[in-house]
């Protein structure tokens, strides 16, 4: 089998993403590079697809299915592209240089809102709806910063605005009685926000694994909350996406991703220990630390209800405008 994993180098491949965001918007999974896609096992022709990815643990349920085979199966030459944000995929995926993304959900109903139509494939990730979870705020001990009141009139640093981090740190601030507008959030790289942290650069971070138990390890450090389990508990953290133009012209496309998908994901799911051994190579991570990693449930299929109840905050908060139109929001596969 033959990888095709490109760009797994860490957060500063996001200008790969910034620069094709502003290109010629032709499709890198166009008319030209099918006539150029790799040969299956079986002789069939492959069709390459360029999906977009966080290099965070969880992306790991993809790369399990690149290396096993199981895109290979469904007809599909899968190449990975890295990006800080979810958001920062949306402008790519919209012009067709990325065939999907994966990313918070939120980040496409921000989307949506704002006039560009994109698709929900798949289900991915969700959080843990109890114990420990995989997200969550994390001050200094020397801060004073120990509830989520306690943000009340600081800056907390999160990987994107306007998307599931603050979000959910505004709905938990309300329910503990605070006021949510007067918590400040700045935009940051989850590698950059522990040192950040450490200098006093910013009052709280908003980190998922494996930056959550690193930062943690500190006994400098300690935890305010998990925002995920007080907003929505098991909220869904990421979603396969396309753009309802790609969708629409290559359904055979998207319904071999998400068949993929679903298989990869659950098999990735089963086989905890296979997936916990990609992560060193993936992203980087030491094997003792890869072995005692918090996961979250990977699961490929939409959970509709809590995307919608986000969907329901963010309109509170002002985040869009007005509920997502659910008739359009979730490609309609087989």
């Amino acid at each position: 089998m033959k990888k095709n994993v490109a760009s797994i180098t860490g957060i500063a491949a996001i200008s790969i993403l910034a620069l094709s965001a502003c290109g010629s918007g032709s499709a890198s999974g166009g008319d030209d590079a099918e006539a150029e896609g790799e040969t299956s096992s079986e002789g069939g022709e492959l069709t390459p697809i360029t999906v977009g990815v966080l290099p965070i643990a969880p992306s790991v349920g993809i790369y399990y299915g690149i290396e096993n085979g199981i895109f290979e199966e469904h007809g599909l030459d899968v190449e990975l592209s890295t990006s800080n944000a979810g958001a920062a995929m949306l402008p790519a995926v919209n012009a067709q240089q990325l065939q999907f993304g994966i990313g918070n959900p939120n980040s496409v109903l921000n989307a949506n809102d704002r006039g560009l139509d994109m698709r929900i494939v798949t289900g991915y990730s969700n959080s843990l709806a109890e114990g420990d979870d995989i997200a969550g705020v994390v001050s200094t001990v020397e801060s004073g910063i120990e509830d989520w009141e306690d943000l009340e009139g600081n800056t907390v640093s999160v990987n994107a605005l306007k998307t599931q981090g603050d979000l959910t740190i505004m709905e938990s601030v309300e329910q503990a009685g605070g006021d949510p507008s007067a918590v400040e959030f700045s935009e940051m790289p989850f590698p950059d926000m522990p040192a950040q942290l450490e200098q006093g650069n910013t009052d709280a971070i908003w980190v998922p694994e494996p930056f959550l138990s690193s930062a943690l390890a500190d006994e400098a450090n300690q935890l305010v909350g998990y925002s995920f389990q007080d907003a929505i508990p098991g909220m869904p953290t990421m979603v396969s996406f396309s753009s309802g133009e790609y969708v629409e012209e290559n359904p055979e496309v998207a319904q071999a991703f998400s068949d993929a998908m679903t298989e990869s994901l659950q098999m990735a799911e089963e086989d905890e220990e296979g997936t916990r051994a990609l992560l060193p190579e993936f992203i980087d991570l030491p094997e003792e630390a890869a072995e005692n990693l918090r996961m979250e449930e990977l699961n490929a299929e939409i959970p509709t209800d809590e995307i919608e109840q986000a969907g329901a905050l963010m309109v509170k908060f002002d985040f869009i405008d007005s509920e997502p139109d659910t008739s359009t929001l979730y490609f309609e596969g087989e």
